[in-house]
């Protein structure tokens, strides 16, 4: 039997090709960008407060409202407010049921952030141990979790 009989028999009893089916699967499983942000609100939400706070530190910075105060470089505030979102982030999929979602990601980007930000005040012989120990405790804390679910 060839194609075109098969697919012929397969309209006349009202079903689809196989072709068109397996085509609109592949569609119901690939999500537009707009979709994927209304599926997960923290995420667009995380990225939002960090691209206002990017904002507000520069803003801060054109003030001179940060020499003042603190003593850091414009790009390390940013650093070490975009890490301290994202560990927010991570902390809020870890403890709300309707949140969880894979982390690590989240959480190795969190410490890199925090690690260019704390690399200014502390040697960076210090810093990157130290991010190296936050993932591996990380790591460890999931997996025991893990088994106990």
């Amino acid at each position: 039997m060839t194609d075109e009989q098969k697919y012929g028999r397969q309209a006349e009893k009202g079903e689809k090709p196989e072709k068109e089916e397996e085509k609109d699967e592949k569609s119901r499983q690939e999500k537009s960008w707009d979709e994927k942000w209304r599926r997960d609100p923290l995420n667009a939400a995380v990225w939002a407060f960090i691209i206002i706070w990017a904002g507000l530190v520069l803003l801060a910075g054109n003030f001179a409202v940060i020499d003042r105060f603190l003593g850091l470089e414009l790009w390390a505030l940013f650093f070490l407010g975009a890490g301290l979102l994202l560990l927010l982030e991570a902390g809020v999929r870890l403890l709300i049921p309707a949140y969880r979602g894979p982390v690590l990601g989240n959480l190795i980007l969190a410490l890199v952030f925090l690690a260019i930000a704390i690399g200014q005040l502390v040697p960076w012989e210090c810093v990157w141990p130290l991010v190296i120990i936050g993932i591996g405790v990380y790591l460890l804390l999931s997996g025991v979790l893990r088994r106990r679910e």
